[in-house]
């Protein structure tokens, strides 16, 4: 005789346990998120369902996408897609996922006005995306070494009904970007090669590396800003770039060095230092 099936609630605690087992942080949340995406119904709804027994194809789904978070493969990549400022993202292991803390560049951006934003290694589009969903009126262009991320970007912008004010293409930095811009932003590669071996192996294993670290100390990205940008802002245009939580007087003199002016750094909500901001010097 087949046992009694489960319900939704035993399968989570379950799952969840398991998780734990595995050292997956936040085991209860991802139990839920994943239970939500193999039973098709929103994550809000999963208290609705947790009495009922589980059908067998959802147990079976449940199952597979355990199994993988179990080996630390990140809920995002197993849903397809994130959270970002209140919009949905598709990700996938070509691309970084967006993070809470890169919504404190947002904001610093959205506190001034701009008509025009330059992405620098636009990865997902997060950035750009929201940033010209937020600003009807505001054009961009993101970039990226990635092609492979230029084509995630691009489809999160037609997502977001924006395509037709971002232009995104394959670059080297600014190797092949034209033309001056209100707004330069940036979530460069910020991990020092030594920094790699003590990441989370949902980072180490499963995004991309080159977007993650420089191989170096984890400022090539700063200098090349620094050094570079100002010949593509508008004069008293301005530069934001995210920074790793211990750069910030390593970066803020980089920009200094480079004659930028009111160079400044901002804290995320953990009170960490998260974004430089600089401005083109009036001439």
């Amino acid at each position: 005789m087949s046992p009694h099936p489960q319900t939704a609630a035993q399968a989570m605690v379950a799952a969840t346990a398991r998780l734990r087992a595995a050292g997956v942080p936040n085991p209860a949340r991802d139990a839920r998120v994943l239970l939500a995406h193999a039973a098709k119904v929103d994550a809000a709804r999963v208290t609705l369902i947790a009495p009922e027994d589980i059908a067998p194809d959802i147990a079976e789904r449940f199952e597979q996408l355990i199994a993988l978070r179990v080996v630390r493969v990140p809920v995002s990549h197993l849903i397809g897609e994130r959270e970002f400022y209140g919009r949905r993202f598709k990700v996938s292991r070509d691309v970084l996922d967006p993070r809470p803390e890169t919504e404190t560049l947002i904001e610093a951006a959205l506190a001034e006005p701009f008509g025009s934003v330059l992405d620098i290694g636009t990865g997902s589009g997060c950035i750009l995306v929201t940033l010209l969903a937020e600003r009807e009126n505001a054009v961009g262009t993101g970039t990226d070494l990635s092609e492979a991320a230029c084509l995630q970007a691009s489809a999160n912008a037609v997502l977001s009904k924006v395509q037709a004010r971002a232009d995104i293409h394959q670059s080297d930095w600014f190797g092949s970007v034209q033309g001056r811009y209100d707004l330069i932003v940036s979530n460069p590669p910020y991990l020092a090669r030594e920094e790699m071996d003590d990441v989370a192996p949902e980072l180490r294993d499963h995004e991309p590396r080159m977007a993650l670290t420089d191989e170096a100390d984890g400022l090539t990205g700063y200098r090349i800003l620094a050094d570079h940008a100002q010949a593509y802002l508008e004069p008293e245009g301005r530069l934001l770039a995210e920074i790793g939580s211990t750069q910030g007087a390593a970066v803020v003199a980089l920009f200094q060095a480079a004659a930028w002016q009111n160079t400044r750094l901002l804290q995320d909500l953990d009170g960490r230092d998260r974004v430089v901001c600089a401005e083109k010097p009036v001439r």
